[in-house]
């Protein structure tokens, strides 16, 4: 049996390897630290339950004080070759197995094996202006699966929270609209009428002819009646002085869960059998205006896979 003397020996070789290399090894049990970049913005890893979970805090903030809770993901969800209907290969479970979180530079990352003999590794950079979330989504099976996407869920609080969508827009031919702006009487009805709901707007797929659809789940889908002409979604801050705005390189629509409130620009693509799939979203969180957002999805959205 090696000693304790022999184990702490060990524990700092290893810290002094990862300083090397310039990433943390973990030691079961622990988390990476944060990152921060240079505006102050600091990314972190939120251990509170089994799910893979990271937070966005505002410079001058508290590390327990979250801006933004991001789901990483949300759920896996594929639809086989052959097939209309789409099956999870991941859920996040109250209780379970949590990630091994790593750290690489500027990096949190983990991997996983998820249902239907898929490996995902899943990594979230933080950037100059934002965070940089990146899938790969290697299929070890014999399937063929005709999509596959995962949900990067970004849930606004504290002061980008905006139950009823007044500061959340997406961008038209004609510039920025508020993505609910052909819903006004959101803005009076009763929450127990507006909510539970989802809002999106078209940018690949058609327009739905029924554009405002109450399902059999007790959720209203609401669709707004132009495409968008950037698979982009903005929430401005209670103060005008920051923005939350998530993008990608294409997806079939944009869209908000109100009351928690999320941002969806999740793209899609086809996995074969043993092939890779890599799938972006960058979110942008920075104090400035939508025309600069704007500026930032045009030069960065080629960018993305």
């Amino acid at each position: 049996m090696r000693s304790p003397r022999h184990h702490r020996w060990a524990r700092t070789i290893c810290a002094a390897a990862a300083a090397l290399v310039g990433c943390t090894v973990l030691i079961s049990g622990q988390k990476p630290a944060a990152i921060q970049n240079a505006a102050g913005l600091r990314l972190l890893v939120s251990t509170e339950n089994a799910q893979p979970m990271l937070g966005l805090v505002l410079p001058g903030h508290q590390d327990t004080d979250h801006a933004i809770n991001i789901l990483f993901p949300e759920h896996v969800t594929a639809r086989r070759h052959g097939s209309n209907e789409a099956e999870h290969l991941y859920l996040p479970r109250p209780q379970g197995e949590k990630p091994a979180w790593r750290r690489l530079d500027r990096s949190l990352q983990y991997e996983r094996d998820l249902r239907g003999g898929v490996h995902l590794l899943a990594r979230a950079t933080l950037e100059d202006d934002g965070v940089r979330f990146h899938y790969e989504l290697v299929n070890r099976s014999n399937v063929a699966y005709d999509m596959i996407y995962a949900v990067t869920d970004p849930r606004l609080i504290s002061i980008f929270h905006d139950v009823r969508l007044e500061r959340t827009y997406v961008h038209h031919q004609d510039g920025f609209d508020l993505l609910a702006s052909e819903t006004p009487s959101r803005l009076t009805m009763p929450l127990d009428q507006w909510l539970p709901a989802r809002y999106m707007a078209s940018f690949t797929w058609p327009v739905p002819t029924q554009r405002v659809e109450h399902r059999s789940d007790g959720i209203t889908y609401y669709t707004k009646s132009r495409a968008v002409d950037e698979p982009l979604i903005a929430t401005v801050s209670t103060d005008r002085q920051w923005i939350v705005a998530s993008f990608s390189r294409t997806v079939g629509n944009v869209w908000s869960n109100p009351e928690l409130t999320c941002q969806h620009v999740d793209p899609q693509a086809p996995l074969g059998p043993g092939q890779q799939a890599v799938l972006e979203v960058k979110i942008l969180i920075f104090q400035g205006s939508l025309d600069q957002v704007l500026q930032k999805v045009n030069a960065q959205r080629s960018t993305l896979k």
